[in-house]
Formats: structure tokens, C-alpha cells, sequence
């Protein structure tokens, strides 16, 4: 798997890193952010949504992402749509 650097959390320091990459081939983002409190993890795995399981599955994550990083979250969406339109 060849991940593309899209961009980190430009207020973060060496210990810290919420960062954005796309995955071409696969055909997604992946995003590396904060665990959240086990209170808010609670909370998400609590929520009762139409079509959608009650829980947090052991092969999936609840991941914090600073709103300061919209626009590399854009930008990754921005990458995987222009790859559609190469296909």
C-alpha cells in the first residue's frame, strides 16, 4: 500500500500528530487522529441510528480530528475524486 502525505495538524507539536493520507488503490482516507475519552467512545457506541449497529465494532475506531484540519480532509476527498475521473 503506497499512502499519499496529505497533510498534518499544523498546530501539533513532535508529540502530536493528527494526520491525513489517501489511499489510491484502496480508494480511501486514512486518517490518524486522537482516541477520545472513554466517556465520548461510550457515547458514539450508545448512538442509535437507523441502519446502523449500536456499538463500535473490534475492526473499527472513534478517532478526534482538530476542525482546523477541514481542508486536508478536503483535499485527501479532492485526490480520490480526481483519481475516479482518470479511470
Amino acid at each position: 500500500m503506497a499512502l499519499q502525505f496529505i497533510g498534518i495538524d499544523p498546530q501539533t507539536g513532535d508529540e502530536e500528530s493528527p494526520t491525513v493520507w489517501v489511499d489510491r488503490e484502496k480508494r480511501e482516507l486514512v486518517l490518524q487522529g486522537w482516541r477520545p475519552s472513554p466517556e465520548l467512545e461510550a457515547e458514539c457506541a450508545a448512538l442509535e441510528i437507523p441502519g446502523h449497529a449500536v456499538g463500535i465494532p473490534d475492526t473499527e475506531a472513534v478517532v478526534r480530528i482538530p476542525a482546523r484540519m477541514v481542508d486536508m480532509i478536503r483535499e485527501a476527498c479532492d485526490v480520490l475524486e480526481r483519481a475516479d475521473h482518470v479511470r
